[in-house]
């Protein structure tokens, strides 16, 4: 009810587009339609010519995507779609696609790609070290993506890369590091280091962001998370992983509410295990679950967010071809087994199998910034999708299983 399909395919193969689309359709159309299934208000489809890991907003109607082989690649900015964004009279608005704004090429992979707000600059990292690329995204005069720059990184070779955070309100500046002794915090304009994060351990690094203009949290891949502040050398506030397994990988994320109270972060392990914490006391658990992922052990692409305008939602991705949204309010403080509130699994259902084929995943996925139920999502067959998705417990019922 409601739904509006639109697909896009940069493929020269009209004919084969023509027929994925179809194929895809009749899938999406007999999910969407059984009984109590998860539902969308909106659903948009791209063809990326090759996959991406990284999708980034750079504003409330562009993203940011770029390839990840490692021979050339492509970065681009898409305009997402004008119907999609129209509150009214959808069926009266004409531009119906993904279109590209501004794009060019990177000599390698970009395994992280970081806007920095407030600006036409981006910058990325090519997972193979430390080091970090700079990028002008062009302008109403300029439709190309150059490399302006690049900064220097601790370590010539990494296993994971780095990990990048713009300070959200000052000059452009970054937090970088693959591993939390190289955190550091660089100024882009005369590549100044401003800050150094004071510890010893060798700890890869999971994810890095702005909790604040100047307090930071570093979650690293065994679970430990520290949280520290850019103005003072003072060691900083260090929570040990919530699981003494060595061979669980954790991804985190922190919601940065207005009110401490509303400070929490969530951790995600490669086996399904989620666990919410206060940010003012990590090394309590305030909810904990046992997430429904179709493959625990897959630690590829993992990815979990806060959802930014909903209150106790967070989305998780990279064990399969599907996204889940989950309710954290409905957690409880000993760890049982969670539902999804809903799941998008528009990429495993449009990815063409075989039983020699390698099973689509999705690389990455964003909340947008404004619109509470938007997302976006890629998938390591090219696909991207963005949707809106609707609330089960709004619509009179609720998702099977």
């Amino acid at each position: 009810g409601g739904l509006t399909f639109t697909f896009d395919c940069s493929a020269q193969n009209h004919v084969t587009s023509k027929l994925s689309f179809t194929v895809f359709y009749v899938k999406l159309y007999t999910e969407i339609h059984k009984p109590f299934s998860f539902r969308y208000k909106d659903l948009h489809v791209y063809q990326l010519e090759h996959p991406t890991q990284v999708l980034e907003w750079t504003s409330g109607n562009s993203v940011c995507v770029a390839g990840y082989s490692q021979s050339k690649n492509e970065i681009l900015e898409l305009r997402l779609p004008l119907k999609l964004l129209a509150d009214e009279n959808k069926s009266l608005c004409a531009e119906r696609d993904f279109k590209v704004s501004h794009g060019g090429f990177t000599d390698g992979p970009v395994r992280c790609l970081t806007h920095i707000p407030g600006t036409r600059c981006a910058v990325t990292n090519d997972g193979l070290s430390s080091d970090l690329q700079v990028w002008d995204l062009g302008g109403e005069e300029s439709d190309v993506i150059r490399r302006t720059g690049s900064i220097k990184g601790k370590r010539s070779a990494s296993e994971r890369g780095s990990r990048i955070a713009a300070r959200p309100s000052s000059a452009p500046q970054v937090l970088h590091g693959a591993q939390i002794s190289d955190v550091q915090l660089t100024e882009l304009a005369s590549g100044e280091t401003l800050y150094k994060l004071e510890t010893d351990s060798a700890d890869p690094l999971s994810s890095l962001q702005f909790v604040s203009d100047t307090v930071f949290l570093a979650g690293c891949c065994n679970g430990s998370v520290y949280v520290a502040d850019t103005r003072t050398s003072a060691p900083p506030q260090l929570s040990h992983s919530p699981s003494s397994a060595e061979s669980v990988i954790w991804w985190t994320d922190a919601a940065a509410g207005p009110h401490p109270s509303s400070r929490r972060v969530i951790r995600v392990s490669s086996s399904g295990q989620a666990v919410v914490s206060d940010l003012r006391n990590l090394g309590g658990a305030g909810c904990q679950a046992q997430l429904d992922v179709q493959t625990p052990g897959r630690c590829s692409q993992v990815k979990v967010s806060w959802a930014p305008t909903l209150d106790d939602c967070i989305s998780v991705s990279g064990f399969s071809g599907v996204v889940q949204i989950y309710n954290t309010r409905l957690w409880g403080a000993e760890p049982q087994e969670a539902r999804p509130l809903f799941e998008h699994r528009g990429h495993a259902v449009s990815s063409q199998q075989t039983d020699d084929s390698v099973p689509t995943f999705v690389t990455s996925h964003i909340w947008h910034p404004e619109r509470p139920r938007t997302l976006l999502s890629a998938a390591s067959d090219g696909s991207v999708h963005v949707w809106d998705w609707v609330d089960p417990n709004r619509q009179g019922g609720s998702p099977t299983p």
